[in-house]
């Protein structure tokens, strides 16, 4: 079965989510080195990142997790349900926690980020993505989209230490990124079959010549933000 997360070639059903599924899928493969012990998969949806977690054999258990009034993916149930408040689990209980993708739902930020910490072991990780370009999805819970400084701000309140916040994708993403949701999520009919054919090349060019920015100055454009942050000892 095609993992459309993991398993990602441009195609016309794809242009809105190929290149920032990509920024994830390569942010994510970068840090998966890194894991080990147990590892939850809070706002886990289809659990696309299973498979490649638990092929780092320093991983010792996978345990997803999604709130109760979350997506429906049929025949995919996450591990655990939760209320989106108390996190059914014991102090300093997994070694990492990772979210793609979940903060820009969670309308108290610190209040979700208190509850990771608190679940993670003293020198635990979160490892985290964001979309910062997106159209409005999950509607009614779709709250932010974040800045590098916000993120820095909020982790800093949290008390969260060892703060790495990396881009996702540049100018030339944020442009093949646009180009796709506009013709796969707005236009219709005739119109979009015409343009799925004139745009898929262009999309494949830009994000081939694509290169993230080096540092969040002004005028910086991205497409998404990925990163990790440490429970203190």
């Amino acid at each position: 079965m095609i993992n459309e997360f993991t398993d990602l070639k441009l195609s016309k059903n794809n242009l809105q989510s190929f290149i920032i599924r990509s920024e994830i899928l390569k942010a994510i493969s970068v840090a998966i080195p890194t894991f080990h012990g147990e590892v939850l998969d809070s706002g886990c949806g289809c659990m696309p990142y299973k498979e490649l977690v638990l092929k780092n054999k320093l991983v010792k258990k996978y345990v997803g997790m999604d709130i109760d009034y979350g997506l429906n993916y049929s025949d995919v149930k996450p591990d655990i349900l939760w209320d989106g408040l108390v996190m059914p689990f014991d102090d300093n209980h997994f070694d990492i926690v990772i979210s793609t993708e979940v903060l820009e739902h969670i309308a108290d930020p610190y209040q979700y980020l208190n509850e990771v910490k608190r679940v993670l072991k003293p020198g635990g990780s979160f490892f985290f993505t964001v979309p910062f370009l997106m159209s409005l999805h999950e509607v009614p819970h779709d709250y932010y989209r974040y800045t590098p400084y916000a993120l820095d701000r909020i982790f800093n309140k949290v008390e969260f230490d060892t703060i790495k916040i990396k881009p996702m994708g540049g100018y030339h993403a944020a442009v093949a990124h646009m180009l796709g949701l506009w013709v796969n999520m707005f236009l219709w009919g005739n119109k979009k079959k015409l343009m799925r054919i004139v745009v898929q090349p262009i999309i494949s060019i830009l994000y081939k010549n694509d290169k993230p920015p080096l540092n969040f100055k002004k005028s910086t454009m991205i497409v998404g933000l990925a990163g990790t942050v440490r429970k203190p000892f």
